[in-house]
C-alpha cells in the first residue's frame, strides 16, 4: 500500500487556511480536536501529543501574531509534522480521499 502524500487534505488545508487569515485559530483548533476524536485507531500518545500543540495555538489567539514563548507560524508547522507521522501510525484518519469542511 502506497502511503498518501496528503494523509488528510482537510486538516492539512486547515494549516494553509489560519496562515492566509481565512480561519481562526479557535475554528481550526476545534476541526482537528474532532478528527483526532473521530480518528480510527489513533494511538494515545499522538492524542496526548496533539493537545500539547492545539493548547498554546488556542491561548495566542489572545495575543497578536507571536507570543515570546511560541510562534503561531512554528506551532502550525509542528501539527503539520504531526500530522504525518499519525498517518504512518494509523492510516485511514477522517478526511483521508474525502471533502469535507
Amino acid at each position: 500500500m502506497t502511503p498518501n502524500p496528503n494523509p488528510n487534505p482537510t486538516l492539512a488545508a486547515s494549516i494553509d487556511a489560519l496562515r492566509a487569515g481565512t480561519l481562526d485559530v479557535h475554528a481550526l483548533v476545534a476541526q482537528w480536536r474532532a478528527a483526532a476524536a473521530a480518528w480510527p485507531g489513533l494511538p494515545p500518545r499522538y492524542a496526548a501529543v496533539l493537545e500539547k500543540l492545539l493548547a498554546p495555538l488556542e491561548a495566542s489567539a489572545m495575543f497578536g501574531e507571536e507570543s515570546c514563548s511560541f510562534s503561531r507560524a512554528d506551532l502550525a508547522d509542528t501539527l503539520l509534522q504531526w500530522l504525518q507521522h499519525v498517518q504512518a501510525a494509523a492510516p485511514g484518519g477522517p478526511g483521508d480521499g474525502a471533502t469535507s469542511a
